[in-house]
């Protein structure tokens, strides 16, 4: 057990460190003059290279990415170009709103593909399991930023049961609530779609084990049988694809926040795309990297806790 978390841990740190390095190196090789760009057209060749020298632009490139990795290491992200405070605030300041939208719609994706995916496979063969599949078929085909929008059009235009976009602080618990939920289904019905595929598939493999027909013969309830023997025995498969969801749910605000107008960190990279900010770009793409790996590096871990046979291979 000892030897596969020491494993893990070596293999989490040098995929972080790799991904580092890339990251930096991406963001250095883009054409553009950060200098000029914070300083205009009309700026003298001795302002820009006073600008570039202060920026650390004339370093080596190897200088400047240590500098960027033991300053990252502490909370150090670097000033931004455009908005002339700390990237670490900016992050700190938008950082709520996006894990509020991704925790919201990983908690939506695991209840409604559960739900559905073990009704689909109880029924197997049947009206409700071909019904459950078109449908899901549907959500996985149907992309997240058209969703949001045919959302908005329905729900907030049409019906005005919803806010359209924006959020209103959490100061009115009930009105960042409502401002969520479009967000939220946009977001998650697609993962859903797939996880509940995933289930059905799970769940009928496990149905077909001699224990699940013991279970059965012994006179135990259809939904006692279901949850408490096929699902925990099935989550195997389930949880790899939910560890992947959470890093896609997260990513994926990037486009939902900015359809809905929310102030997270998807909005925020937008922006500073678009102003060539490279220190918040180039902090914003690490640390969305940082969230899928340490996504997949929590679900290697939790393959021991619900499979006791992987403990004994650990």
């Amino acid at each position: 057990m000892g030897y596969f978390l020491l494993r893990r841990s070596v293999g989490f740190i040098l995929t972080l460190f790799a991904v580092s390095v890339v990251v930096f190196a991406v963001m250095n090789v883009l054409p553009g003059d950060p200098a000029l760009t914070i300083l205009g057209l009309d700026a003298t060749e001795d302002a820009l290279a006073a600008l570039r020298d202060q920026l650390g632009l004339n370093d080596p490139l190897l200088t400047r990415y240590w500098s960027w990795v033991t300053n990252a290491l502490t909370g150090d992200f670097g000033v931004s170009h455009s908005f002339r405070v700390p990237v670490a605030g900016l992050i700190a300041e938008r950082l709520p709103m996006t894990i509020s939208l991704a925790v919201s719609g990983m908690i939506f994706t695991v209840v409604l593909a559960l739900v559905l995916g073990i009704a689909a496979a109880a029924n197997h063969r049947k009206a409700g399991d071909w019904g459950i599949m078109f449908v899901s078929q549907l959500g996985i085909a149907v992309p997240a930023f058209w969703l949001a929008m045919l959302l908005v059009l329905v729900f907030a235009v049409n019906l005005r049961w919803l806010p359209p976009g924006g959020f209103p602080g959490w100061s009115d618990p009930v009105a960042a609530m409502r401002a969520l939920i479009l967000p939220t289904v946009a977001l998650a019905l697609v993962q859903s779609s797939v996880l509940a595929r995933v289930t059905r598939s799970s769940a009928l493999e496990v149905m077909r084990q001699d224990y699940v027909r013991t279970a059965r013969a012994s006179g135990f309830s259809r939904r006692r049988v279901l949850w408490r023997h096929v699902l925990p025995n099935a989550l195997v498969p389930i949880v790899t694809i939910v560890g992947m969801q959470f890093a896609a749910l997260v990513t994926g605000t990037i486009v939902i926040e900015n359809v809905f107008y929310l102030p997270g960190l998807g909005r925020l990279i937008f922006q500073s795309i678009a102003n060539r900010d490279l220190p918040t770009v180039q902090a914003l793409v690490m640390l969305f990297a940082a969230i899928v790996v340490t996504a997949n590096f929590i679900v290697d871990l939790l393959y021991v806790v619900i499979d006791p046979r992987l403990k004994a291979r650990a």
